[in-house]
């Protein structure tokens, strides 16, 4: 006798289905095995199951048990196998109808006593589990995630006793209801923030198109604050957005109570992170920071001081919006589309630049410092600013006129037009052969982007991303077209790299002053 069911197995964010076949058959003495490609944790499920058992009253007959986790080739790995391989074993032996567990999909993890504990990814598992016409058996903890499926037969039971209680018509499991959806609010103004005009509005360029933003400035001029101000710029999340986010936090084990947030991510992990930390990876896979950030912010303070490998680790996810982690037996996909904004000091010291202020080392100490920082690596920020001290008189300055609330508003405007004119994608992403279609300027404006191509030495890519600059400040300014004012704004906001040469400018000095806005 062969009693089926059905389970998942991740990779990324998708739950892929996998067949439990459970069948005993008579044999000199008990054996107990799992095949499939299953991990230590998935062949551990015997000495759970067994105790789960062993607790309820029930034991395991002297037969040979086969737990076959089907597709072969496909690996298996979790805790999330406990309860699907109980309750194959449960229909085999009789102790429940076999045909009670049949359209069910089932994840969970089981305790000695019996208790069915919490498992991640049981948002993927549902959609799944919806996707062919399933219904869905799940941790109680993990019910209102997996309400969020849709309106799919779900129970949510505490212990495997209530689950035969309830297959057995003694107990009944009632639905649960989806968690809340929180619209959560920081609490942080813009209006806190005092001087920084320059600053306040690269961010708000930054957060109307979606653009990766690296603020460079002496310790204490602002540099964090500012940024954790910008997720209250950016809109919150649409439906399609709110569901990419949930799966990944789910696989993550982030969704408690199954409440979701329509706020955007915003992740700030610590320069000591590890490659494994920030992309994802490790023994299972898991997914990373980068991840994480996916439709929010990723916010890397200190920037040199992460190591140049997890830096450049990021240069695909900036480029394609996925990390790839690849493994021998298999390539796992996670979603990375995230906004980046950087901070960092002048110099290790921190003063260079800074008014009446003298590095210690001199000009190497910049140098030195900002080249931790890679060159392919600077090229994907869109907008590069330099954020000077705060003197007293700036703090001595009443609030600003405008708070968040005002300028979230030009934000939403600004990304409600490009979204309908780029079919739902920001300018930051936008596909370079569209970009050449919108975003190319006029006359005067060509000529300008020209002449600081060729004196600031920008390359192909930073050639492209201050016209992708250019089209959101006249997005903001609600123009149809980009002119030449729109080019020098964009050109401003993307300083040179202090103590550093690359491309042409090793060979000869910059022959425009830093800010291009000197000609009009």
């Amino acid at each position: 006798m062969v009693a089926r069911l059905t389970t998942v197995a991740f990779q990324g964010t998708e739950a892929r289905r996998v067949d439990v076949q459970v069948q005993v058959v008579s044999g000199a003495k008990q054996i107990f095995n799992v095949v499939g490609l299953a991990d230590k944790s998935v062949s551990e499920a015997r000495d759970r199951v067994r105790a789960a058992f062993v607790s309820l009253g029930l034991h395991l007959p002297g037969k040979r048990i086969t737990i076959n986790l089907a597709p072969a080739d496909l690996p298996k790995e979790g805790a999330h196998y406990d309860l699907p391989i109980a309750l194959g074993l449960l229909a085999a032996l009789g102790a429940i109808p076999e045909d009670a567990i049949e359209g069910f999909t089932a994840i969970g993890e089981l305790s000695l006593d019996g208790t069915i504990c919490a498992v991640p990814g049981a948002l993927p598992a549902a959609v799944m589990a919806s996707s062919h016409g399933l219904g869905l058996i799940c941790p109680e903890p993990n019910g209102a995630e997996a309400a969020w499926a849709g309106d799919l037969p779900l129970l949510a039971p505490q212990t495997l006793v209530q689950l035969i209680n309830h297959f057995k018509g003694t107990q009944v499991l009632a639905r649960p209801e989806a968690g809340q959806m929180r619209e959560e609010d920081s609490g942080l103004d813009m209006r806190d923030v005092r001087g920084q005009e320059t600053a306040k509005r690269a961010l708000e360029v930054a957060a109307a198109g979606g653009h990766n933003l690296l603020m460079v400035g002496p310790p204490g001029s602002g540099k964090s604050m500012l940024a954790a101000r910008l997720p209250g710029l950016l809109p919150p999340l649409e439906a399609n957005e709110l569901l990419d986010v949930s799966m990944v936090h789910s696989v993550a084990g982030l969704l408690s109570k199954g409440e979701l947030s329509r706020a955007r991510p915003f992740r700030a992990p610590h320069h000591s992170a590890s490659m494994a930390a920030m992309v994802g990876g490790g023994a299972k896979a898991k997914p990373g920071e980068a991840s994480l950030a996916h439709r929010g912010v990723l916010f890397l303070d200190e920037l040199p001081e992460f190591t140049p490998q997890v830096l450049d680790s990021l240069r695909q996810p900036l480029e394609t919006g996925e990390i790839t982690v690849a493994r021998v037996n298999a390539h796992v996909s996670y979603p990375a589309r995230f906004q980046l904004i950087a901070a960092m000091n002048p110099c290790r010291c921190g003063t260079a630049g800074a008014d009446g202020l003298a590095c210690r080392r001199g000009a190497r100490c910049a140098a030195d410092y900002q080249g931790r920082v890679s060159g392919p690596f600077m090229d994907r920020i869109d907008i590069q600013i330099d954020v000077p001290a705060v003197t007293p008189a700036d703090l001595a300055l009443p609030p600003a006129a405008e708070g968040t609330a005002d300028i979230a508003a030009r934000v939403a405007r600004a990304r409600y037009v490009q979204m309908d004119r780029n079919d739902g994608v920001t300018n930051a992403a936008l596909a370079q052969n569209i970009l050449e279609k919108v975003a190319t300027p006029d006359e005067d404006g060509r000529k300008l982007l020209v002449q600081a191509a060729e004196t600031l030495g920008l390359t192909a890519r930073g050639y492209h991303r201050v016209l992708r600059v250019a089209r959101t400040l006249a997005d903001l300014s609600g123009s149809d077209a980009v002119h030449r004012l729109h080019i020098a704004e964009a050109l401003s906001h993307r300083r040179a790299r202090k103590g550093l040469v690359s491309g042409n400018m090793a060979q000869k000095p910059s022959r425009m002053p830093q800010n291009p806005l000197y000609k009009f």
